[in-house]
């Protein structure tokens, strides 16, 4: 019942504030069309005629009435018909008229002349009344107008310190970001406190990091710490396809600021117009350029202003900004804001779920384990698609089970439920998955825990089989990237032992095999033939000979083929395991770690699994 209302509500207020608008519009242009109809009207059926002509219409009682101004007669037919002409100074011309009934009005006060002047002088008001009209729609639009008279206005949204609700306790993780921007709160609430040993803070901070991080709430956050006005706007909004606007916005936003100082500027995406100078369509006069020069005139040019006016701006595009733009005196401190290690996935995860009802059951720390990789937006996502699914079902709480499904959409999209496989493919399947899956537990040592093992079909995969790291890893040897390989192979490699036949279905798995041993050889050396040199092969900047590369191609395809020839030794060896694992798999579709433990009569490693 209260959606309707909201929309009634809403039509209403559109009605008001357009009605006054169309009136005036429909009024100027119903006047407009009344002088040109005046205009029109005064000079249509209006015949210049010879003297003769006159003095023989007269004659046959056809003129009407006559005007005389000297020797120029502006007259009138009986049908209605206007003419003009010149006559002659002659006296008999009187008694003519006379004679046959022709109204005379002699020396008229308006001609038809001056009707052209009273017209043209109505419309000119008419037209300056539309232009005042304009200008005081411009005036109440404000600086965010998309009109000419305002397209050099700032379009930056000012947020005053009552207005931001933000600090750093609404930042969840992100502890060194957050020490690094302390300088900047500090400077902006006691400015004097370095200004007498002659310290100066940085006039900008460029935060860095991959989207989602949080990089637009700790810049609010800054703000919210500062108390301070908050100028918030995207590098987008500075460019326009006019030449100059861009400059204009920009000098009008550090006007705003140092008006309002101390405050902060936080332009989002600021790659969008600190790109490098001379990679445009327009070399160096084309309007983002333009942009870019009077920002960095405003941050530290010649005449520079000394008021409290620090610059926050966020990009996960570095690599791409001018030189210049990251010198000492502007952009000089850049603060990485990384994706979010175990603890923060943690604290961000309980962030999320203060305002959804979830079961007492869950534990957090498991699901943090379990989203390695995943952003602050990630997670956020992750908590609302949980308590999407567990809505639909009429549940009384959010469940793990339904963090798990929330979890397996994320990555691997939907359950396919119209997928129908046969029972040899669903045999395959399950004999695949079964061999990523032992080969990952008999390796203990060297790779990452078993999670679950699925062959529900989600997006392209028809199986699936998940690990989950037992702790946070910054460091890889090279036996667990030969390990990860071995894993990776060991579907096919199942299908070769049992079936002895080959199919398609290990495409993604030969690709990300692939993709570990090149970076074995060509990223940390860890082949002795090949040695310690880095060979990018995406950047043509770093050549190398075609010798070098068939030495790498050799070095790649020897891992792959020796980790795939111990994958089918491990898992012949095993096959008793193989096989009642698959069966099961069969017959469940889902298994879980310690399902598998038991099932296999495995010792676990850890408590692996979120439910």
């Amino acid at each position: 019942m209260k959606k309707p209302k909201k929309t009634k509500k809403k039509i209403s207020m559109f009605t008001k504030s357009g009605l006054k608008q169309v009136i005036i519009v429909t009024l100027i242009g119903i006047g407009c069309l009344l002088v040109l109809h005046w205009l029109t009207d005064a000079s249509r059926n209006v015949h210049v005629i010879p003297y003769t002509t006159f003095l023989n219409t007269v004659e046959q009682g056809l003129v009407k009435e006559v005007r005389v101004e000297g020797q120029i007669v502006y007259g009138r037919y009986k049908d209605g018909n206007k003419f003009e002409t010149v006559i002659a100074d002659n006296p008999g011309n009187w008694d003519l008229l006379r004679r046959h009934g022709v109204e005379c009005v002699v020396g008229a006060t308006v001609s038809y002349y001056n009707y052209w002047i009273i017209c043209i002088f109505l419309l000119g008001l008419l037209v300056l009344a539309f232009i005042w009209y304009m200008m005081r729609q411009a005036r109440n639009m404000g600086g965010g107008g998309n009109n000419i008279f305002t397209m050099g206005k700032s379009r930056a949204r000012m947020f005053l310190p009552s207005t931001i609700k933000e600090n750093f306790d609404s930042v969840a993780g992100a502890a060194e970001a957050k020490e690094e921007l302390k300088d900047v709160i500090d400077f902006l609430r006691n400015p004097k406190k370095y200004q007498r040993l002659g310290a100066k803070i940085t006039r900008g901070v460029l935060l860095i990091g991959e989207p989602g991080n949080g990089k637009t709430l700790l810049a609010r956050a800054v703000a919210g710490e500062a108390n301070c006005p908050f100028f918030a706007v995207s590098g987008s909004e500075f460019i326009e396809v006019f030449v100059g606007v861009g400059a204009g916005r920009v000098r009008d936003l550090f006007t705003q600021a140092r008006k309002h100082a101390p405050s902060i500027i936080f332009i989002d995406e600021i790659d969008a117009v600190g790109r490098h100078r001379g990679s445009g369509l327009g070399g160096g006069n084309d309007e983002r350029e333009q942009t870019l020069n009077q920002l960095l005139t405003e941050m530290d040019g010649f005449a520079t202003a000394e008021t409290p006016v620090i610059v926050l701006a966020a990009t996960n595009r570095p690599d791409v900004l001018d030189k210049a733009l990251l010198r000492p005196g502007r952009f000089d401190r850049r603060v990485m804001v990384p994706f979010p290690d175990l603890a923060s996935r943690e604290e961000i995860l309980r962030v999320h779920i203060r305002n959804v009802k979830i079961d007492d059951s869950v534990d957090v720390k498991k699901i943090a384990r379990g989203t390695p990789g995943f952003s602050g937006a990630d997670l956020a996502n992750l908590i609302n698609e949980a308590a999407i699914i567990a809505s639909k079902t009429n549940e009384p709480a959010v469940t793990i089970f339904h963090i798990e499904e929330a979890r397996d959409k994320i990555l691997l999209v939907k359950e396919v439920k119209t997928t129908v496989m046969s029972a040899e493919e669903k045999n395959i399947v399950a004999y695949h998955e079964s061999g990523h899956a032992l080969v990952r537990l008999l390796l203990p040592e060297h790779t990452d825990p078993l999670h679950k093992v699925t062959i529900v079909p989600r997006g392209k995969a028809l199986g699936v089989t998940h690990s989950m790291p037992d702790r946070e890893k910054y460091l890889t040897s090279k036996e667990e990237m030969l390990a990860s390989v071995m894993a990776a192979l060991g579907g096919r490699a199942a299908e070769e032992v049992v079936f002895n036949k080959l199919t398609t279905g290990a495409y993604s798995d030969f690709k990300g095999a692939t993709q570990i041993a090149r970076s074995m050889i060509c990223d940390y050396g860890m082949d002795a033939d090949i040695g310690l040199i880095q060979y990018q092969v995406d950047h043509a900047d770093i050549p190398y000979s075609d010798k070098t590369a068939e030495k790498i191609d050799d070095a790649v395809k020897k891992i792959v083929d020796t980790c795939y020839a111990k994958a089918v030794a491990l898992l012949r060896d095993n096959r008793d395991k193989l096989d009642l694992l698959a069966q099961t798999l069969l017959e469940k579709e889902t298994l879980y770690a310690g399902d598998i433990y038991t099932l296999l009569g495995i010792e676990p490693r850890a408590e692996h699994r979120f439910v």
